[in-house]
């Protein structure tokens, strides 16, 4: 491969916000669509930061909602891309919860998401990644389990889809 192989720290993107009233769900917790939003824009910067190309969210493995957030939080997504193939990077998302009064802070959330790499429409080639800290290395053994057992989720899905298709054939 030309793509020169880059750290993970280069595509450590950081994005933090107060959270608002309007944010809470009825259980005066902040909406659980609205931290996957966030996760995947978030994921979105770190793997444009990767790979320097125009990327789409191919998927989103399962979030782990771990701690409730608070209107007295603020909240910090923090992504970086730790496996990557020949277009596709995964991305580590983590979601830090801090109490603004007792700076007291928790892990809210977890999620790997999958981008590929673009350009002119078709899959483009992204630069090898390098784990550097313990954390990165820890969590790029953990992707890579992930990723060799999504294979078979993705194969699930597609047969999911193939019966979806053939009742809307045969409703029309």
């Amino acid at each position: 491969m030309s793509e020169k192989a880059v750290l993970c720290s280069v595509s450590r993107v950081v994005k933090s916000q107060h959270i608002f009233p309007n944010d809470l769900n009825n259980h005066h917790t902040l909406f659980g669509g609205k931290i996957v939003a966030d996760m995947d824009m978030t994921a979105s910067l770190s793997a444009a930061k990767h790979s320097r190309k125009s990327c789409v969210t191919a998927s989103i493995d399962h979030v782990d909602f771990i701690e409730p957030v608070t209107e007295e939080d603020f909240i910090s997504y923090e992504a970086f891309v730790v496996v990557t193939g020949k277009s596709s990077m995964i991305i580590f998302v983590k979601v830090i919860a801090e109490n603004l009064l007792t700076g007291i802070k928790r892990i809210a959330a977890t999620s790997f998401l999958t981008f590929v790499a673009l350009e002119n429409g078709k899959p483009a080639p992204v630069p090898q990644v390098i784990a550097q800290t313990e954390e990165e290395k820890s969590l790029q053994k953990v992707a890579l389990e992930r990723k060799e057992s999504k294979k078979t989720q993705v194969e699930h899905s597609k047969a999911i889809a193939s019966i979806l298709s053939k009742s809307l054939r045969s409703s029309n």
